[in-house]
């Protein structure tokens, strides 16, 4: 559990027509990483595929729009060459198109029409109050006419705005709609294209004033109600034409097989083939290999699926082995990479530590019921929610030590101390802790040195500063304690220059002895912050209930309870998180931790689903 596991090894050997088909699903399973052997590239028959499909994509960038949903594109369930799959799949989309290019077109005008009425209907209900008779601006003309600029959120209209300029003249301005400048300008046509070219240039738009426009709002808002229900009608009908084109012409299978083909070539980076048969090989997260075995017998392909070792050379991903509890855990530990084959995977031990310095410095019953009811209604759609919720049930399980509840400390008799009223033992009982998840640091990086067989290594060098540093936490009690110290620092020094066979390599490692103790030293002071703030949770409790105890009324300490308690729980639970986490990476896990590790990706999943043959 403690040490991260590696990938296995399989290898798929396939109908090459069928490669379209395993690959599927095996993304399917979320289970696997491909990797080629060496030399393998991908197949010349693919790179053959490209042109088409880039021919494909022109066409996506025109109509998908108006094709069906991707999950309603569903890819054959018998697939052939990529080749003439992806030609059958353009001369299909291509027969469609040529149905629906007139559909399309309409549905473009209506929509294009639909967003210039809502438009004018905004502007003229903002102006409605202006005195202008919009009537006269739809009658403009030849010599002077009008236009409907809008510029970009945020730009100054003043600069941009005609002011100043001959010919020009602003007749309405506002920035009410979505804080974008709406300005409509008078003058001559000349004068209104330089201003439309500026005001492009910025990408804003121009509006030409549309002829329907009359003196009374009440029928331009009649005209436009009435405009845009003819509009709906008309799109619901090329809608439902669309649709009939789609069926007749059988382009759901045909987009789903080029989607297929595209997440393909997308994902897959080499392939090795042969005439007749394919290789897919790579790694599985999936330990007994039920889940592959069982994708693939469902998928209808003609594949047989083997696991053997890896070929030589070739670095295996490594997945980490922690029971449900533990896993949402497991963020901290690949916060700083994945840890190698030879490193120890804390996660275990961080379920444990990390709620329990939450906790302490957020001890509060009420605060933690909230927190831990935040974190469970949020837990599937955020995983890191998991975290909170833990941490929540661990300040309610220290606010009944401290005797805490909504920042009230008479409520509940405190099972240990209140912390304002021992703060120096609150403050020494997060230096302790500091120090025994040191000290698990330090055995942790021991049991990596077991791992890449350098034991000796150790016994000689580090396993004498674990001495010293319990020696000299020690000598606090015992003074003499630091006779020990003074052994093992001369036993480091020894050991060193035993390994490298120089009396240099001794001398030298008295600067090494002293930079890794005083660094320890530090980082276990380090943790005195963990009973700071459990200290500075208890100030602010008390000045909450200072500020209810001097409110008048009833209703005013009711208020100051309830909004001194909200700005606890969002000014603490995010320092409280970054302070947890800051003494997990950078105290905890220098003591043993590299993160040189290849971590396991898989396959991306891809978004449509195979129909059952």
């Amino acid at each position: 559990m403690l040490r991260p596991r590696p990938a296995r090894w399989f290898e798929v050997l396939a109908a090459r027509d069928d490669a379209t088909l395993v690959l599927e699903a095996l993304a399917r399973t979320g289970a696997v990483e491909l990797e080629a052997r060496s030399g393998a590239a991908m197949p010349a028959e693919l790179g053959a595929v490209m042109p088409l499909l880039a021919q494909f994509l022109e066409l996506a960038s025109r109509y998908r729009a108006y094709w069906p949903a991707p999950q309603d594109c569903r890819p054959s369930p018998f697939p052939e060459a990529p080749a003439a799959t992806l030609q059958r799949c353009l001369a299909t989309i291509r027969a469609w198109a040529q149905d629906a290019e007139p559909v399309v077109r309409a549905l473009q005008r209506a929509a294009g029409e639909r967003s210039e009425l809502q438009l004018w209907q905004l502007v003229l209900d903002e102006w409605a109050s202006s005195g202008l008779d919009p009537s006269h601006f739809a009658a403009a003309g030849p010599l002077v006419q009008a236009r409907l600029f809008v510029l970009p959120a945020g730009t100054d209209a003043e600069a941009t705005a005609p002011l100043g300029t001959p010919g020009l003249e602003l007749l309405a301005s506002t920035r009410q709609i979505d804080a974008a400048p709406h300005l409509l300008v008078a003058g001559p046509p000349d004068a209104l294209q330089a201003l439309a070219l500026r005001v492009t240039t910025l990408k804003g738009s121009v509006h030409e004033v549309p002829g329907w426009l009359h003196a009374d709002p009440r029928a331009n808002r009649s005209f436009v109600q009435q405009r845009l229900l003819l509009l709906e009608r008309e799109q619901a009908d090329l809608n439902a034409a669309l649709a009939s084109f789609s069926l007749r012409h059988g382009l759901p299978c045909a987009l789903g097989d080029a989607n297929r083909l595209q997440w393909v070539m997308h994902n897959v980076n080499a392939l090795e083939a042969g005439e007749l048969f394919c290789w897919i090989t790579g790694w599985s997260s999936d330990a007994r290999g039920d889940a592959l075995a069982e994708a693939l017998q469902h998928c209808s392909a003609r594949a047989l699926l083997h696991y053997t070792a890896p070929p030589a050379g070739l670095r295996a991903p490594l997945l980490l082995s922690n029971p449900p509890w533990a896993r949402p855990f497991e963020i901290f530990s690949r916060a700083l990479g994945m840890p190698s084959s030879a490193e120890a995977d804390p996660t275990p031990l961080l379920a444990i530590v990390v709620p329990l310095m939450f906790g302490y410095m957020f001890g509060d019953v009420g605060q933690g019921l909230l927190l831990a009811a935040a974190g469970w209604w949020y837990r599937k759609r955020f995983p890191i929610a998991r975290l909170l919720m833990v941490g929540g049930l661990s300040a309610c399980l220290f606010g009944l030590l401290f005797g805490g509840v909504f920042s009230l400390h008479a409520l509940i008799p405190a099972l240990w101390v209140h912390p304002l009223d021992a703060p120096l033992a609150v403050l020494l009982a997060p230096l302790l802790g500091g120090a025994v998840l040191l000290t698990m640091g330090l055995g942790l990086d021991a049991l990596a040195a077991w791992w890449r067989g350098e034991m000796r290594r150790w016994l000689l060098t580090d396993a004498a500063l674990i001495v010293v540093y319990l020696a000299l936490l020690a000598a606090f009690v015992a003074p003499v304690a630091l006779l020990l110290a003074a052994a093992a620092g001369l036993f480091f020094c020894v050991g060193h220059a035993l390994l490298d066979g120089r009396l240099k390599a001794g001398l030298s490692a008295i600067g090494e002895l002293v930079e890794k103790t005083l660094q320890i030293l530090i980082n276990t002071l380090s943790f005195a912050r963990v009973g700071a703030f459990a200290l500075a949770h208890a100030g602010l409790s008390s000045a909450i209930v200072a500020l209810m105890d001097a409110a008048d009324s009833s209703v005013a300490k009711a208020l100051v309870l309830v909004l001194g308690n909200v700005v606890v729980i969002v000014l603490e639970a995010m320092v409280v998180s970054i302070q947890t986490t800051r003494l997990v990476l950078f105290e905890f896990f220098t003591r043993f931790m590299r993160g040189t590790g290849r971590a396991f990706r898989p396959l991306p999943a891809p978004p449509f689903t195979t129909q059952e043959n």
